[in-house]
């Protein structure tokens, strides 16, 4: 599945489920978690359920309550018929596993926000061993401040802290090593729309192939990041069409510079990002 954005909504929101799937956002997440309070949970349930029933033209996940909390059972049961889970709080593979044996007959793919607690982030590495399993990885860098008792995890100047860039940098190459997507975070300034293209972009130079929103108006600048240009498309297939005119070559000159197998690598990659995956691979 593409997932260049996904949109939160809040379960107990219906009134904004029609609003979110219009948005153009690839995906939307139907919350039952954070965004609503524990005596709202039973009517997010009810109105997540009632949406699911019917068809949609957008990918629809639901962050289900995390394993132990007592509402598992219940959110999976509202759950059905989305095409994903996202489960918060996951610390590895073996939740992954818990949580797909709690699906019974209902499995879908999961995306984890994997980085959530203090364990979590020592488990990083080991999702490839679930990765039929996943729609993609995630993380987050607002409960593991909570958790551990930091002030926050950003510079005055939006920043991550030191910390929370080597975590970001372990959730990226987590998903990586899984062979799944990795996608980035939420820019919570709903409002600084330039500090928003700024953030997706390096999130789309860093290698994260799509990023979470918490509002349709970020939706656009989103998307854009992680669409690749028609420049870079253009690069990309002219690197794989230099190879594919040298069978057996290991690097080449191409407009003046050197390339090798990490360039056709790249290029491959960019272009099934495209939906062009299948022909550089023929190439």
């Amino acid at each position: 599945m593409r997932l260049r954005s996904l949109l939160f909504v809040p379960g107990d929101r219906p009134e904004r489920f029609a609003k979110a799937a219009a948005s153009g956002a690839d995906a939307i997440i139907l919350d039952l978690e954070d965004s609503v309070a524990i005596a709202a949970k039973a009517a997010a349930r009810e109105a997540v359920a009632r949406y699911l029933a019917e068809p949609a033209d957008v990918i629809r996940f639901v962050r289900v309550n995390p394993l132990g909390s007592g509402d598992l059972d219940a959110d999976l049961a509202a759950a059905r018929g989305a095409d994903g889970v996202m489960l918060p709080k996951a610390e590895g593979a073996r939740d992954v596993a818990s949580l797909v044996a709690r699906m019974g007959d209902a499995v879908v793919p999961i995306l984890p926000v994997a980085t959530e607690t203090p364990r979590a982030v020592f488990a990083l590495g080991g999702y490839d061993a679930v990765a039929e399993r996943l729609a993609g990885l995630t993380w987050g860098a607002e409960d593991l401040p909570a958790a551990i008792g930091a002030s926050s995890a950003r510079e005055p100047d939006g920043r991550y802290t030191a910390p929370y860039e080597v975590v970001r940098t372990l959730a990226l190459m987590g998903a990586h090593a899984a062979g799944v997507a990795a996608i980035e975070t939420v820019y919570p300034a709903i409002r600084d729309t330039d500090g928003l293209a700024a953030y997706a972009a390096r999130g789309a130079r860093d290698g994260f192939t799509g990023m979470m929103a918490i509002h349709p108006a970020q939706v656009a600048a989103i998307n854009a990041a992680f669409t690749p240009g028609d420049g870079a498309l253009a690069d990309a297939r002219a690197v794989v069409a230099a190879f594919a005119a040298a069978p057996g070559a290991g690097a080449l000159q191409l407009d003046g510079r050197m390339i090798d197998a990490p360039h056709l690598k790249q290029a491959r990659a960019l272009l099934e990002r495209a939906g062009e995956g299948q022909d550089a691979q023929g190439m």
